[in-house]
């Protein structure tokens, strides 16, 4: 495979220390107030219903619990002071009526916040997956999968919080803490005056932690990211990391990551605990006010006892849904860093796109040319292509060969639009692909890799892949085709088995020919094989080729190739070398003109000469 191509089938690299150093931090560039009204239109708005019915319930939780504070008045005033026995049950029972609405509204609106706080999640996790399976191969080349995962676990969870808590904050606890307040002003207006002159000055220092949460959330979220990125890599590659003995390597890795993570995350924990000692404080002057001057008009007969006790009642009730309030800062700002790493995906457009006016690709006969291509890697200035021409004839098999990085699987690439050209054009039946719909155009392949992707499903799942609602018939006789179906008939469920993991419980040459039996089925016109025996022992590889040579027939074919003995039968090689076509023709041909192909496989052949002498 290219070194140049074989970018886009990496797996993510983690940065070194130093890089992880030298990398700039996420700059917050977006206002608070953007990104929350960006997300209440986006995400929050189609359930304006259920939040209106929250909010009903919640200002009957915070109706309850004022009237549970204003009935210790009577409840003093009337039956203890004056022995109005008369007025005990009354009483009692309205406290009781109040308590079960209280609680009964406070169960309604839970249940309304939850269900709108995880309706968002799971909107937000489709649309943020749909937008993400839309995305080009140059995006998933530049971006790591643990970040793409800290987006759909960490980010979404927070932004969900955000939601709810905020919002169940913003409602019950302020329409509590309003009625408490009106609640105290009825009794005594000078009092709760004196009282909420004190909390105001509190709300400077809350502010100023909340922007500092957000700073800490974003590069928590960023570190997780990269913890996943690392754990993946660290268990896919675990042969090689047992055969290098680099377990100890690994750890420290790990280590240092988690340890990040952990100073992080103290950082946010401390941060958001600040909060409580300075409502702590504040509300500690508040009632020190309170019990001094209202102990002191109550001694002097300008406050009643039951006023006094209904007043401190309130007050002390307040301070849950402020403390509440101090916290809701904190919150918002976690969810506005999630928020923000979520949309800058979500604003992230494709580059491979349909062209306006682009047109379906049908009935084609699978005619391809490349017209002087140039094409290089992420824009950079080393071209993989250098005005490269060549044609592949509809219905015939035309083989790329040449030394590793020449540019094959580039060309490849370029066929399907996984990546576009630089300048120049490939051409399908003489019309340009960018002037085609990607859907289309891709309709007219099918793909066969030496690194088969095969997914956690059945073994007639994964065939069928590509082309849903394909009958069993079909199915078995893409298998059949592919020397596929004893094999698969010899397994425990046959068809209905699970593959596993990336189909881990089969053999090599197993999943290549499921793969094969995958392109079969879908009976695409042009077929793109890159390097597809190229990791099988002899006898796989023959029963692989055999499949293939079945596949093949009728079809426009493209292969890449390392063995030049699978390739002899070509109708048409290339030798690709730096980007360019060095030479083409017939196996017998370019063998007559004893130039680079034929120093090739001379090579090839030595080589395996040498592996088979005793």
């Amino acid at each position: 495979m290219d070194s140049r191509g074989a970018c886009e089938h990496a797996e993510p690299v983690i940065p070194t220390a130093a890089a992880e150093k030298a990398k700039p931090k996420l700059v917050l560039d977006h206002s608070t107030w953007m990104l929350a009204r960006r997300l209440l239109k986006e995400s929050v708005r189609p359930y304006a219903r259920y939040l209106g019915m929250a909010v009903l319930l919640m200002t009957l939780v915070a109706g309850a619990t004022a009237l549970s504070t204003y009935l210790l008045r009577p409840i003093v005033d009337r039956v203890f002071v004056e022995h109005n026995a008369a007025l005990l049950w009354p009483v009692g029972l309205l406290v009781l009526v109040t308590f079960i609405v209280k609680g009964a509204a406070d169960f309604g609106q839970a249940a309304l916040m939850s269900f709108v706080g995880l309706r968002i999640v799971a909107n937000m996790q489709n649309r943020l997956f749909g937008h993400l399976i839309g995305m080009d191969v140059p995006f998933f080349q530049a971006t790591t999968t643990g970040r793409l995962l800290s987006r759909f676990t960490n980010d979404v969870q927070m932004l969900r919080g955000a939601v709810s808590d905020v919002l169940t904050s913003l409602g019950k606890e302020a329409l509590t803490l309003i009625a408490l307040i009106i609640n105290m002003f009825v009794q005594d207006w000078m009092l709760a005056s004196i009282s909420f002159f004190i909390f105001p000055a509190s709300v400077l220092p809350i502010l100023r932690l909340g922007r500092r949460m957000r700073r800490v959330t974003v590069n928590t979220q960023e570190h997780i990211g990269s913890m996943a990125t690392l754990l993946e890599q660290d268990f896919q590659g675990v042969r090689v990391v047992k055969a290098y003995g680099m377990e100890a390597y690994e750890q420290r890795r790990i280590a240092d990551l988690i340890e990040k993570i952990f100073k992080l995350t103290l950082k946010a924990q401390l941060t958001r605990a600040f909060s409580s000692p300075i409502m702590e404080t504040m509300g500690g002057f508040a009632i020190t006010v309170v019990v001094v001057y209202g102990g002191w008009r109550v001694i002097h007969n300008g406050m009643t006892p039951g006023a006094f006790f209904s007043f401190i009642a309130s007050l002390l009730v307040c301070y849950r849904p402020l403390k509440s309030l101090s916290n809701v800062n904190a919150t918002l700002q976690e969810g506005m860093a999630s928020a923000q790493r979520l949309y800058e995906v979500l604003d992230t457009a494709p580059t491979i796109v349909d062209r306006p006016g682009a047109h379906d690709l049908a009935g084609t006969s699978g005619q391809i040319h490349f017209e002087a291509v140039s094409f290089a890697y992420n824009g950079g200035n080393r071209q993989a292509l250098d005005r490269l021409s060549l044609d592949i004839p509809a219905g015939q098999t035309v083989a790329l060969v040449g030394p590793s990085g020449a540019g094959k699987t580039t060309i490849l690439n370029l066929i399907p639009r996984f990546y576009d050209v630089t300048e120049g054009s490939v051409r399908i039946d003489g019309r340009d692909v960018r002037d085609v719909t990607l859907a289309s155009l891709r309709r007219q392949m099918a793909l066969v890799s030496q690194e088969v992707v095969l997914f956690d499903d059945t073994v007639r799942a994964n065939i069928a892949y590509g082309r849903q609602g394909a009958s069993d018939a079909e199915i078995e006789s893409a298998a059949r085709h592919a020397a596929a179906h004893d094999f698969i008939a010899a397994l425990p469920q046959g068809y209905e088995t699970m593959v596993g993991e990336r189909g881990m419980s089969l053999s090599g040459g197993q999943r290549q020919r499921l793969a094969i039996a995958r392109a079969m089925l879908k009976n695409a016109p042009i077929l793109l094989l890159d390097e597809a025996t190229s990791s099988l022992d002899t006898d796989s590889e023959r029963q692989v080729q055999t499949a293939l040579e079945h596949l093949m027939r009728g079809r426009t074919t493209v292969v890449i190739a390392h063995r030049l003995s699978t390739v002899i039968n070509a109708d048409l090689i290339y030798v690709i070398d730096d980007g360019r076509v060095a030479e083409f023709g017939t196996h017998a041909a370019l063998l007559a003109n004893g130039q680079s192909y034929a120093r090739l496989y001379a090579l090839q052949f030595a080589e395996e000469a040498d592996a088979d002498a005793p």
